[in-house]
């Protein structure tokens, strides 16, 4: 149900939701919005993640067409060049590590759903018994198993179906221009912490890191393919149990949004691709 709160006939003061989840009541406040994404600067700092160029802009020029009105253009018209994997961020699907092409856009959600806020420090390799198959190494940290049950149980738990967003600790907006190539390798899930995901039938993940998986692990993915119900080293689609979920990595999630249960939009560009730019959108709920 929809209920717009309209005064003195200008637009809508607040739009809520109410909603049902776990069989009880709430109410989302669409008109308090937070976005996650990291907006995509073409010509200033940017994430970098896996040797990727930066995403860039071109002004078109055909003939005696300039697409840049500072040059006597009629109108601004760029190419924009990106990597949606690396260069912000991005949704993906299984079609990332399967030979069948699979499109996000057809496996994106169209509506709000349930989405859970953990705050989570990964933990340092020497200090966790969880490990990504047999490529963790010293210097790792890992996002476990442990630190998303405590965070959890702090908060609220998952809900079937519904989405999971991990904040890593420490948090700042260095995030929204880090390299990521540059230092220590990039923090990622434990094989354990993704099966506890897929335990409570967790269909959305965003993340703030960069991928679930280590940056360089032999080409293994494993917490990809835990995910998505894949057997590890499969590339065949149909070996997937879970082929409607998705991973967003790259977000941002400020400081200042509290852990726990919210609604999610996530919206994904409607690219025909295994990957494509995303923006995931969270209401604040309360119990009705």
């Amino acid at each position: 149900m929809v209920t717009l709160d309209q005064r003195d006939g200008a637009f809508p003061a607040t739009v809520q939701l109410t909603i049902s989840i776990d069989g009880r009541i709430w109410r989302a406040d669409i008109s308090r919005a937070r976005d996650l994404s990291i907006p995509l600067n073409f010509d200033g700092p940017q994430p970098q993640f896996f040797g990727a160029e930066p995403a860039s802009a071109r002004t078109l020029e055909a003939g005696s067409f300039i697409g840049d009105v500072s040059r006597g253009g009629s109108v601004n018209c760029a190419r924009y060049s990106l990597t949606p994997h690396c260069n912000g961020t991005h949704t993906e699907c299984l079609g990332h590590v399967t030979k069948e092409p699979r499109s996000v856009r057809s496996l994106a959600p169209t509506h709000p759903i349930a989405a859970v806020v953990l705050s989570v420090t990964p933990q340092s390799f020497e200090l966790t018994q969880e490990r990504s198959s047999s490529i963790s190494r010293p210097g790792d940290h890992l996002i476990t198993c442990e630190s998303l049950k405590a965070a959890a149980s702090r908060t609220h738990p998952p809900i079937a179906g519904g989405a999971i967003v991990i904040r890593t600790l420490p948090n700042d907006d260095t995030k929204l221009v880090r390299n990521y190539d540059a230092g220590s390798t990039p923090a990622y899930l434990s094989a354990q912490a993704a099966e506890w995901l897929v335990s409570h039938e967790v269909q959305h993940l965003i993340v703030d890191v960069p991928s679930i998986d280590r940056a360089s692990d032999e080409g293994r993915l494993t917490a990809h393919r835990i995910f998505w119900g894949m057997p590890q080293r499969s590339a065949e689609a149909a070996s997937a149990t879970r082929s409607q979920a998705t991973i967003t990595e790259l977000a941002f999630i400020h400081s200042s949004i509290a852990d726990g249960l919210y609604l999610l939009n996530l919206q994904v560009a409607p690219f025909e691709a295994d990957a494509a730019p995303s923006r995931p959108i969270l209401y604040p709920v309360v119990q009705a």
